[in-house]
């Protein structure tokens, strides 16, 4: 399966404002992935069948992938063609934009 973390930045956090978490966890650091940001480049965007959907109390991305796409791991596609990394960057009643098929965005996000 295409992994949606190639070419992300991967760091070691070590920033002090974390100590208590790794405190209680009995480490030093913790190593993560950077957020990715989204690129607004909507000139050389490719004809999808588009599903709208709003985002709703008790929505989340992996959810509408679930629903859309029969598969949660695919929910970082919503995310990059709706230019929202996060859960929490979706407010009650923002239009959702589903993409399908699922295979043409991921051709298109992963070359």
């Amino acid at each position: 399966m295409p992994s949606r973390y190639e070419n992300v930045l991967f760091f070691r956090n070590t920033n002090s404002l974390y100590f208590p978490t790794f405190e209680n966890r009995g480490v030093r650091y913790i190593d993560q992935y950077g957020t990715v940001t989204f690129e607004r480049n909507n000139t050389n965007k490719p004809r999808f069948s588009i599903e709208t959907v709003y985002w709703e109390y008790g929505d989340r991305l992996d959810k509408l992938a679930s629903q859309a796409y029969g598969d949660a791991t695919y929910w970082w596609v919503i995310a990059r063609y709706n230019h929202k990394p996060t859960d929490a960057h979706y407010s009650l009643g923002d239009k959702v934009l589903i993409p399908q098929p699922l295979q043409m965005a991921l051709d298109i996000y992963l070359t």
